[in-house]
C-alpha cells in the first residue's frame, strides 16, 4: 500500500492547483481503501512478483475517489470520512470538475498498461457505476422499490468495483479466465456485504464511528434494504411512516424510523442477508492456494459484517 500510495501521489499532480488542492483532500481523508487491496492481495494470491498491480490498484482508488466526489454533490452530503465533504469545502461545481479529472487521469493510466483485457474490465465497470447512480436517482423518494431492484443497484453502484478489483488482481498475475471470473465472483459478494453493512449502520451506527452523518440515507430518500423490509413486513402504521419518510425525505422522524427498523426485525435481516453475500465470497476463493494472501482475503468477508464503521 505504500508503493500504491507513492503511485497516487505521483500521477495525481496537476498544473492546475485547484485540481491538486482538492484530489489531496480527498486522498488524504484515508478511507478504508479495500479496493486497492483486494488488487494487490489477489494478485499477490496468485503468485504475481511485478509493479503493474501497484498502478492498477492506483487506478481502482481514482475511479472510487471520482465516483465519490459526484456522489456528495448529487446526495448533497456534508460529511464523509468523518469530516467536511469536497463539495461542503470547495462546492459543487469544483467537485464534479475534479471527480472528471479523476476518471480521464484514470483511464491515461489504463492506457499506459497496454493491456486490451485491462480496458475492457475498467471501462466495463465505469460504465455499470454510472448506470447504478442513475438507477439509485430514479429509487429516490420512491417506497415501492422492491428489493430485487435494490440489490441491482447494489451491484451496480458498489460491488462492481470490487469485482473489476478482484479481477485485476488476478489477471495480473497470469490466472486463467476460470480463476479471474472466481475472483470476480468473491469482489462481487464482498461489495454487495460492505453495501448492505452500510446500510445497516445508517440507521445504527455512531456518526464518530462511520465517519458521516448518521440517518443520511432516510434524509435523501433513500430506498435501503431496511426500509423495503420494513415496507413488505412492518406493520400498517410502520409501512405508512416509511412510505411518508421516502418520499419527503424526512429525516424528522428518524427515531421512530430507527425504533422500526429495529422492533421488525429488519436491520437483523439486512445483516443475514451480508452475511449470505460474505460467505459466498469466501466460497468462491476456496479453490485458492493457500497463503497469507488467502487469509487476508477470508479476513476481509469477516471484517466486512463485523465491522462497526
Amino acid at each position: 500500500m505504500e508503493a500504491v500510495n507513492r503511485v497516487i501521489r505521483l500521477r495525481l499532480h496537476s498544473e492546475v492547483s485547484l485540481v491538486n488542492q482538492i484530489a489531496e483532500y480527498i486522498i488524504s481523508a484515508g478511507g478504508k481503501r479495500i479496493r486497492p487491496v483486494l488488487v494487490l492481495l489477489l494478485a499477490n494470491a496468485y503468485g504475481y512478483r511485478g509493479t503493474a498491480h501497484h498502478e492498477l490498484a492506483a487506478v481502482v482508488e481514482f475511479i472510487h475517489t471520482a465516483t465519490l466526489l459526484h456522489d456528495d454533490v448529487v446526495d448533497e452530503s456534508s460529511m464523509r470520512r468523518g469530516r467536511q465533504t469536497a463539495n461542503a469545502m470547495f462546492g459543487n461545481a469544483a467537485s464534479v470538475l475534479v471527480g472528471d479529472f479523476l476518471y480521464s487521469r484514470s483511464f491515461q493510466m489504463m492506457v499506459s498498461l497496454n493491456n486490451m483485457r485491462v480496458m475492457q474490465i475498467l471501462s466495463d465497470a465505469t460504465n455499470v457505476i454510472a448506470e447504478g447512480e442513475v438507477l439509485q436517482l430514479l429509487n429516490m423518494h420512491d417506497p415501492d422499490v422492491t428489493q430485487e431492484s435494490y440489490l441491482t443497484v447494489i451491484r451496480s453502484k458498489t460491488a462492481k468495483l470490487f469485482e473489476a478489483a478482484a479481477q485485476l488482481g488476478a489477471l495480473v498475475a497470469g490466472a486463467n479466465d476460470a480463476q479471474i471470473e472466481a475472483a470476480g465472483e468473491y469482489g462481487r459478494s464482498l461489495g454487495t456485504a460492505f453495501q448492505l453493512i452500510d446500510d445497516v449502520l445508517d440507521y445504527a451506527g455512531d456518526a464518530a464511528e462511520i465517519g458521516k452523518n448518521v440517518g443520511d440515507d432516510l434524509r435523501e430518500g433513500k430506498p435501503t434494504l431496511p426500509l423495503i423490509y420494513l415496507m413488505e413486513y412492518g406493520t400498517p402504521e410502520q409501512r405508512e411512516l416509511v412510505r411518508s419518510c421516502i418520499e419527503n425525505g424526512d429525516e424528522q422522524h428518524f427515531d421512530a424510523v430507527l425504533a422500526a427498523v429495529t422492533s421488525s426485525g429488519a436491520l437483523d435481516y439486512t445483516r443475514r442477508e451480508a452475511i449470505v453475500a460474505a460467505e459466498r465470497a469466501a466460497n468462491a476463493i476456496a479453490d485458492l492456494p493457500e497463503s497469507e494472501f488467502k487469509q487476508s482475503l477470508l479476513q476481509l468477508c469477516s471484517f466486512a459484517v463485523d465491522r462497526n464503521h
